[in-house]
């Protein structure tokens, strides 16, 4: 790995690091396939939005946050699967930090998501010192609901982000830190 690729997360399959302007190609690929980005509200719809999206992760999320999304890569192949980490949102006036975990369709309904959803939630409770994250998804994503129960979210209320009625899910950090 090379100095642009700076790691973040490492799980037992999973290496999750920093997204870098060499991963739009990759990051295209993802939003293109309709049954990934249909799960993604505000997934982009071009290359250039693609890459908009990309250099609002590595300057503002990154820059300003400190976290952001990042690049789910397979340790046993080095393939870019998908995109997962943390993400600032304002929902109904709320600034949250929501996990969130988009994969390739060829790796769903395998235990990925969680192992990386389980990951990205303790480190923001640990190591960014949240107090509270979210998770938002559509009522028919039925994966995802199973997800964010089994890392310990539960479901808050209804909500409507650019223009969709989704699901809201929290976690409050645990007392004794999740330890």
């Amino acid at each position: 790995m090379n100095n642009h690729q700076t790691k973040v997360l490492e799980t037992r399959r999973l290496l999750l690091r920093h997204l870098t302007k060499h991963d739009v190609d990759d990051l295209f690929a993802l939003y293109c396939d309709r049954e990934v980005s249909k799960h993604i509200p505000d997934a982009p719809k071009s290359y250039d939005e693609t890459e908009r999206e990309l250099e609002w992760i590595i300057k503002e999320c990154y820059g300003s946050h400190g976290f952001g999304l990042w690049a789910a890569i397979l340790k046993k192949s080095g393939s870019f699967i998908g995109r997962c980490g943390l993400t600032p949102r304002t929902i109904e006036e709320r600034e949250e930090v929501e996990v969130d975990c988009a994969l390739s369709r060829k790796y769903w309904s395998n235990g990925l998501g969680t192992e990386a959803a389980q990951a990205i939630a303790r480190y923001g409770f640990e190591h960014l010192h949240f107090s509270r994250l979210i998770c938002i998804t559509a009522s028919e994503n039925h994966a995802s609901i199973c997800i964010v129960r089994k890392i310990g979210m539960v479901f808050e209320k209804e909500v409507e982000v650019d223009g969709r009625r989704l699901l809201l899910f929290s976690a409050e950090k645990p007392p004794d830190g999740g330890r």
